[in-house]
């Protein structure tokens, strides 16, 4: 869970702003979003799949890039 702790005498642009980026890099609105609306376990693997199998292509088109050269 997301906390600030705030001075007394801190500006209150400035908490929360800081709040926000405690929110980002914990990935809280991201998981908020994905759980919104139910998702199949089958459709869930289906996306894992296609996005690794992605990275595995733009990694092997750089790795062959790099070689050609």
């Amino acid at each position: 869970m997301a906390y600030v702790s705030v001075d007394t005498d801190e500006p209150i642009e400035k908490v929360i702003r800081r709040f926000k980026r405690m929110v980002e890099k914990e990935g809280i609105i991201r998981e908020f979003k994905m759980r919104r609306y139910f998702e199949k376990p089958s459709a869930i693997q289906h996306k894992k799949d296609k996005t690794l199998a992605r990275k595995q292509m733009l990694k092997k088109k750089k790795m062959h890039a790099s070689k050609s050269y």
